[in-house]
């Protein structure tokens, strides 16, 4: 596994998501739960990862669609 996208976003995660499964590629969201340790603020960062055979085409996927890092 991956890490593709690093963002505090939790939509633009899953919007990164939906695109890669338009296309056929499994991702992986983590730290979807860290709102309760944070206390909801919004300041750490979530991850998306996918396979380490889908990181190129899922990369290209993310910038065709101006999708960045934070």
């Amino acid at each position: 596994m991956k890490e593709l996208l690093r963002t505090t976003d939790p939509l633009l995660i899953t919007r990164a998501a939906d695109l890669l499964a338009a296309e056929g590629i499994q991702s992986f969201p983590l730290d979807q739960h860290m709102s309760v340790l944070e206390g909801s603020l919004g300041i750490l960062p979530r991850r998306l990862m996918v396979a380490d055979r889908d990181l190129f085409m899922a990369r290209a996927i993310l910038r065709d669609n101006r999708i960045h890092h934070d």
